[in-house]
């Protein structure tokens, strides 16, 4: 690919490894950039045919960078006209298999509050986040034992948290994402398993929170694909207290 330009190739990079990272469409530029974190950019040999579990950057007939994912691979991050082909296709991948990069992200802030006081029902965006202990947020229909999968036995159904990257390239708003807490900058995946505090409230994360058809079936086609393995996080909420907008995300000392 040289030094051509592709349309939104630096937005594509910085969708999948941080916000910020690279801050032009020129591809020897976004290589020094993802080089500096120890990533590459690695073409793909049949970019039209390529289809894999996870998410790549397709640039198409027009020039224009779109992120995929899956198998068979569709776009999340923009519709393809009709008359686009896929030219190329790009993998950022690692130069070693421990990635650094994500060890950055380990502290973060609440964007935006979201309950949904009813099963199925709209969600709306609060400033303040009053949690009980076992239970989640007050007024949240999990909170209340009655949302769709409240029913079921086992952990993770106090609070759900979603990266608002994630949220911001897929196109949803915080209140269709569903989830309670949405971050900026916290790598999600790195609190599983571990305990963190969201303002002064103690929490401990259990594993992803995977789209569900549920999901989708509220907001329409194509959201299972484009939030798979990127659905957010499912946490136990340990003490009692409130945070708010604008508070910190943490892993606990």
């Amino acid at each position: 690919m040289g030094d051509r330009v592709a349309t939104g190739l630096g937005a594509a990079v910085d969708a999948l490894v941080g916000d910020g990272l690279v801050g032009t469409d020129d591809v020897a530029q976004v290589r020094e950039a993802l080089a500096r974190r120890g990533l590459g950019l690695v073409a793909v040999a049949e970019p039209e045919r390529f289809g894999w579990p996870g998410h790549w950057i397709a640039v198409t007939s027009s020039s224009r960078a779109v992120v995929m994912f899956g198998v068979p691979s569709g776009p999340v991050s923009a519709p393809l006209a009709p008359e686009e082909t896929i030219e190329q296709g790009f993998v950022v991948c690692a130069h070693d298999l421990v990635l650094d990069w994500r060890r950055e992200r380990q502290r973060g802030t609440v964007v935006a509050i979201v309950i949904a006081p009813e099963t199925a029902g709209p969600a709306v965006l609060i400033e303040r986040g009053d949690c009980v202990a076992g239970a989640g947020v007050t007024g949240d229909r999990y909170a209340n034992g009655e949302g769709t999968f409240a029913s079921r036995e086992g952990s993770g159904r106090n609070l759900t948290l979603v990266e608002a990257e994630v949220i911001e390239l897929v196109g949803l708003t915080p209140e269709q994402a569903r989830r309670n807490v949405v971050t900026h900058g916290i790598d999600l995946d790195s609190l599983i398993g571990q305990h963190f505090r969201i303002g002064p409230v103690e929490c401990f994360g259990q594993r992803r929170a995977e789209p569900c058809a549920h999901l989708q079936r509220l907001v329409g086609p194509g959201t299972m694909r484009a939030l798979v393995h990127r659905g957010g996080l499912r946490a136990d909420v340990l003490t009692d207290g409130a945070f708010a907008v604008g508070d910190p995300i943490e892993r606990s000392a």
